[in-house]
């Protein structure tokens, strides 16, 4: 009886099975969001448990840069211009007297906070374990959002538009009134 012959591929390396680009695409994707996920929690952290007032402002930025982050990973790239804009108002009204602020967050209880940080995680784990995911078969290109929210603010939605720009223009307005008022006195 002859030796039995394994069955061998003609070619050597295609019996190796090599990563695609998606795959690589997806490692860093996964990795640029948990790094960007972390900066996030990390500086609310931070915000958070400052003594430090000017600290705590800082890290809210970097809060925000994060969350702005994870909008451009997503796609979401109106939301996050929209997080820049927030982000670049805050920084300016941060900046106007700051040396005058004398706050301090120490009055504020551990025990009190510790139990509303526990009850917020409990809500948010119980909706991560209750929820069904969507998951993408396919990894494609994120298509821009700006095209489609453009089209329905002057399209379908284009009074509603209007009536929350009217609204924000009058708490502009307010907002300018009082703060001539608290300067003059």
């Amino acid at each position: 009886m002859p030796p039995r012959r394994r069955h061998r591929s003609p070619n050597p390396a295609a019996a190796k099975v090599l990563p695609s680009r998606a795959s690589h695409e997806q490692v860093v994707t996964s990795i640029i969001f948990y790094a960007l996920a972390g900066l996030t929690v990390l500086s609310a952290a931070i915000t958070a448990f400052s003594r430090n007032i000017v600290y705590s402002a800082f890290a809210l930025l970097g809060a925000f840069g994060g969350v702005v982050g994870i909008y451009i990973l997503l796609g979401a790239d109106f939301v996050a211009m929209v997080q820049i804009f927030l982000l670049t108002i805050f920084a300016v009204m941060l900046t106007q007297g700051i040396a005058d602020v004398n706050v301090s967050n120490r009055e504020v209880g551990i025990i009190p906070a510790l139990i509303t940080v526990a009850l917020a995680g409990a809500v948010m784990l119980y909706a991560i374990l209750r929820t069904n995911w969507y998951e993408r078969k396919v990894a494609g290109a994120v298509a821009p959002t700006t095209y489609g929210i453009g089209n329905a603010f002057l399209g379908p939605y284009v009074l509603p538009f209007e009536i929350a720009s009217l609204v924000l223009l009058a708490a502009l307005i307010g907002a300018v009134v009082i703060s001539r008022q608290e300067i003059s006195e």
